[in-house]
């Protein structure tokens, strides 16, 4: 019998990655010409693959240079961006409490492994997590769907005793789409109802309740 797995999203879930990734859409602004509109509200925007963003961002003005914003976004984000986030109070308890309840933790992020791996080891979480994915360069596993079906197959885990924790619906639909159950959190950049509407297995609004929650989710 597989180990009971408890797979994690980063931004929003359990770091404030939010000035960090604002920094930087306005950095590749600023470097493709562009004025960034003062009021700029990326928020909303965090949870998919970075080139949903930006395509988002270069919208209002009229500019199809995807690549190359992502590209200046990354240049800028690794050097600076990825140091500004910051875990939630309470993440690391929580953590904690997950292991020593007996469920391996790995994470699941849209973000480049390369840049959660470095944010995992300032912040001191790496150690808690028996492994880190995310998307890889050329586009591989930017999805959340095709990102779990991965883990799964690289650890060899049985869906039914998983689970996916995250703030947007991006991370319900993936772990439904590899018959996971998926906790939303209340505390990121999705609202209640995009994660009710989305099918979230269970919700849950105080960092106090998280492991509690998600532990509750896997033995059902």
């Amino acid at each position: 019998m597989t180990q009971p797995t408890i797979l994690l999203d980063l931004d929003g879930t359990l770091v404030d990655s939010l000035p960090g990734i604002e920094a930087s859409c306005r950095a590749a602004l600023t470097a493709l010409g562009h004025v960034p509109a003062p009021d700029l509200d990326i928020a909303a925007l965090i949870g998919p693959p970075i080139e949903d963003i930006v395509h988002v961002l270069l919208a209002p003005y009229g500019d199809d240079r995807i690549d190359e914003c992502v590209a200046a976004y990354r240049a800028d984000y690794g050097a600076r961006g990825l140091l500004a986030s910051h875990p939630y109070p309470g993440v690391a308890a929580a953590l904690d409490a997950m292991r020593d309840a007996g469920a391996q933790l790995i994470l699941a992020t849209s973000k480049r492994r390369e840049f959660a791996e470095r944010i995992l080891a300032h912040i001191g979480f790496g150690v808690r997590f028996a492994a880190i994915h995310g998307s890889e360069p050329g586009g591989a596993l930017d999805h959340k769907p095709e990102l779990i079906a991965h883990i799964i197959a690289r650890h060899g885990l049985d869906p039914a005793r998983c689970v996916m924790v995250g703030d947007r619906r991006h991370d319900v639909a993936g772990a439904h789409a590899n018959g996971v159950r998926a906790l939303g959190v209340l505390w990121g950049y999705g609202s209640r109802d995009e994660l009710e509407t989305a099918g979230a297995d269970d919700l849950v609004g105080d960092l106090q309740d998280l492991a509690a929650a998600a532990l509750a989710l896997l033995s059902s």
